[in-house]
């Protein structure tokens, strides 16, 4: 079969869960047993991957693009990129697309060459309406783009059943077109891996625990609110922050304000690492966390959260989307409720209650470590029997097989 996937993100640009999804999967569907799949990967950038079965091309536009103001420019040059997509992409059979980024050119795509069009959604635009500080008004081109591929798509890959309730509300997919497939993860590659040294080259004291959080700097990721909780949490904890690529300047800028005020307001060390750090070292403070926090407003998933419990470390994690489906509470780790104000606001109705529930379930887990071992090896053994890599890809495949089998039929 020869499969085309369309991604915004493909290392070494790698950003957010729908790249590494992206990343994974399609080393996976390329090396399937018994397949014999053909796998090529158009994305933003200058990525140039010829590996056996897998190929992957970025795009980039060699000029500049007329914009209204800064704020609708990534769009325009979402839309050039996702023309030259269609443009790039030679004969397939099927065509997969990740994130609204691409999903222009996938319906192009899916008309040039009348083949199926499959989505996966790991996020959909109404449910992130903080992006209006991103996009200004170009939000609203992206939910467009978004609701009207979702419309065309011949089938949905979602993430968890949140998000098949999400795609099947919003945009009125049927159940038939929609497959339940999760994220998956690589435990032979993220499994315990301790470096002592690492924790010195950052500043952090191996002598004393400390709670981890990774992500981007955004609302969606709620570390503006696990910054609240650092005054609740027991004494003698450290806090430290794999935090970057703000949004925007303005959320980047309070960011910097929250930090500088927790760490006066409290004696806990923070240890802020504002870059994009290698996998290997993330894998590492991973393994060295005694608890990791995920305090995300909204999350399709949470594969991050898979990446931790790989590495035995259990989680705090809020209760939101497809977290529950991940984290299994009392098990391998703690789930905080999380009351939204509204379907289109995403914000706790009592901020101040989210942030102190957040620092009680990580001190449950500071103050037992017995529990946190216990956890931390459940963790690791849902991982290996549930979201594996190979099983996500032998799932993606069949559903691409019914669909061109069903696209064939007059």
């Amino acid at each position: 079969m020869k499969i085309t996937l369309l991604s915004n993100e493909f290392p070494p640009y790698v950003y957010g869960g729908a790249g590494v999804h992206v990343e994974y999967l399609s080393k996976a569907l390329a090396s399937q047993p018994g397949a014999d799949n053909l796998v090529d990967v158009l994305c933003f950038g200058d990525q140039k991957v010829a590996s056996g079965n897998l190929t992957a091309r970025g795009v980039k536009p060699d000029f500049s693009l007329p914009a209204q103001n800064p704020q609708f420019a990534k769009l325009m040059d979402t839309m050039v990129r996702n023309v030259m997509m269609s443009g790039a992409a030679t004969a397939t059979d099927i065509v997969h697309c990740h994130t609204w980024y691409t999903h222009f050119g996938g319906c192009i795509l899916r008309n040039l060459f009348r083949i199926p069009l499959v989505l996966t959604t790991h996020s959909l635009e109404p449910h992130r309406p903080w992006k209006v500080e991103q996009l200004g008004n170009a939000y609203h081109v992206s939910t467009w783009l978004e609701r009207t591929a979702y419309q065309n798509a011949d089938g949905v890959v979602a993430v968890s059943e949140s998000m098949r309730r999400d795609v099947r509300e919003l945009y009125g997919v049927p159940d038939e077109r929609i497959r339940v497939i999760p994220n998956g993860i690589d435990p032979e590659e993220y499994h315990p891996t301790p470096d002592p040294a690492l924790l010195g080259a950052y500043g952090i004291d191996p002598a004393l625990p400390f709670v981890l959080f990774v992500g981007r700097i955004t609302r969606q990721k709620g570390v503006l609110h696990l910054i609240n909780a650092i005054r609740h949490l027991r004494q003698g904890t450290q806090v430290v922050l794999c935090a970057g690529a703000p949004d925007t300047p303005e959320i980047g800028e309070e960011m910097k304000r929250k930090v500088e005020a927790a760490r006066k307001d409290s004696s806990h060390p923070i240890i802020w690492i504002p870059q994009m750090l290698p996998k290997r070292e993330i894998i590492s403070l991973y393994t060295h966390a005694s608890v990791f926090i995920c305090p995300s407003v909204y999350e399709p998933f949470g594969i991050i959260n898979l990446e931790a419990m790989a590495c035995e470390t259990p989680v705090v994690a809020s209760a939101v989307g497809g977290i529950p489906e991940v984290v299994v509470p009392g098990e391998t780790g703690i789930l905080v409720p999380f009351d939204a104000r509204g379907s289109d606001d995403f914000e706790p109705v009592d901020a101040e209650k989210f942030s102190r529930d957040l620092a009680a379930g990580a001190n449950a887990l500071l103050d037992d470590a017995a529990l946190r071992t216990s956890m931390g090896k459940k963790a690791r053994k849902r991982v290996e029997d549930h979201f594996a890599w190979t099983q996500v890809a032998k799932r993606t495949h069949q559903f691409y097989e019914e669909l061109i089998r069903n696209h064939a039929r007059p």
